[in-house]
């Protein structure tokens, strides 16, 4: 049995992101009506009553990320105003009353003994700013961002409890980053055919240097959009990027993300250095993979084209030896990929050893959506993936005990509204996809 539950009037536009607290019983969400609602679940009938509201950015608010509560009540928003803000949750005693949230029925809201205040803005983005996570609580009060101007940026906190000073600790184009000196071989391929901005739909060498075509795209995203807008055949594509990452979870192999940017459809592993530059160990390209060895796409050829990925989800590892990532893409794929970290070298030896290249192979392809995936997430213990695509649907996929990636189910909209009103707490999945 699945628990499921609506929020009919959670707001008056596009519901953009949800994210739900540590402990699963607070649900935050986000939307193109630039509003953030704060959700909590009442255990005793399974619905969610709205905790708090309001407007959070001057344009549609993209992503929300919770911390660990170790740090507190706080979360950070993205949004196309191209900031980044911080929020914390205060009790209300001795302060002005926030503005009451309006309910389905008119009545304001009487959930009102805390307010959420906004304690830093981040503005340094020169694009829309599309996803944001706080790091692995171990890392410290840490938050990454990603930008449609493609650069990942990283910030810390330097004052707790007042959260009001933010170091812009790295900012890095994830484009021009440089592979590690025990890239395997492939993954070098495909960094020079993963070369694309939000202004392009494809990319070629056309014979020049990596180090040429990376600066003439550090130009090309000087431009101003309305340049662009005046290429005839190219069009403004930033509709058609995607903007994502995903932090690894796993303290042992140091301060990892996984990040999407742009229309080349690829994920670059990338290792932040407490003193150096990053680096990117590994890129995962989809195009095509055969038996486990990726070669990059040649259009000319009529092979694939590359499409953006629109989700990246990095599964907990909870001791495997591997780790497991998942993606989702404007091509309808959700893709498992199980990815093995290098062997440990001395650095000397790292240049001309193999054993420290990172290598990955997809474990699982499912086009089942069979339209743009705008989310994949894992569950806690990273045995369970969960999709959500254009389709309307929540697939989700698990493995079976000979490690082969099975669909588990899907729920529908329509479909959960239906059942809503005749039983609000449990309901039978939907078996169509086994």
């Amino acid at each position: 049995m699945i628990q499921t539950g609506v929020i009919s009037t959670a707001h008056g536009d596009l519901v953009t992101d949800a994210s739900y607290d540590f402990y699963g019983l607070r649900l935050a969400t986000c939307s193109l009506d630039q509003r953030i609602k704060l959700w909590q679940l009442d255990e005793t009938n399974g619905n969610w009553e709205l905790e708090d509201d309001w407007k959070a950015h001057d344009a549609a608010v993209s992503k929300i990320s919770w911390t660990h509560p170790e740090f507190g009540n706080i979360i950070a928003s993205a949004s196309f105003d191209r900031t980044v803000k911080v929020w914390e949750q205060t009790s209300g005693i001795g302060m002005p009353e926030p503005q009451q949230p309006v309910q389905a029925n008119g009545s304001g809201s009487n959930a009102s003994t805390s307010r959420w205040i906004e304690r830093a803005v981040l503005p340094e983005a020169r694009g829309t700013v599309r996803a944001v996570e706080f790091a692995p609580h171990h890392f410290g009060l840490k938050l990454a961002s990603i930008s449609s101007d493609n650069h990942l940026r990283i910030y810390e906190c330097l004052e707790q409890p007042s959260l009001t000073t933010w170091q812009l600790s790295e900012e890095t184009d994830i484009q021009a980053l440089p592979l590690s000196p025990s890239a395997s071989p492939f993954t070098r391929a495909q960094q020079t055919n993963a070369l694309a901005t939000p202004t392009q739909t494809s990319s070629s060498l056309d014979g020049a240097s990596a180090p040429l075509i990376a600066q003439a795209l550090q130009q090309g995203l000087q431009q101003s959009s309305s340049t662009s807008q005046q290429r005839p055949g190219l069009g403004n594509r930033e509709a058609d990027g995607g903007w994502c990452i995903s932090w690894c979870k796993d303290r042992y192999w140091g301060e990892l993300i996984a990040a999407g940017a742009g229309t080349s459809g690829v994920v670059k592993i990338i290792q932040l250095m407490p003193s150096n530059r990053p680096i990117t160990l590994l890129t995962l390209d989809p195009s095509p993979a055969v038996e486990g060895a990726l070669v990059p796409a040649d259009p000319d050829a009529g092979g694939p084209s590359s499409s953006a990925i629109t989700s990246v989800s990095w599964a907990p590892s909870c001791g495997r030896s591997y780790h497991l990532i998942a993606t989702g893409g404007r091509d309808g794929h959700v893709r498992i990929w199980r990815v093995k970290p290098g062997e440990e070298v001395e650095d000397d030896m790292a240049a001309d050893s193999e054993d420290g290249q990172w290598s990955a192979s997809i474990v699982a392809d499912f086009e089942n959506h069979k339209s743009a995936v705008g989310r994949v997430e894992w569950n806690i213990t990273g045995t369970v993936l969960s999709s959500a695509g254009n389709d309307g649907r929540i697939r989700l996929w698990k493995a079976t005990s000979g490690n082969v990636w099975r669909p588990a189910g899907s729920i529908g909209v329509e479909q959960s509204e239906q059942q809503e009103n005749e039983n609000p707490v449990e309901r039978d999945i939907d078996w169509n996809d086994m």
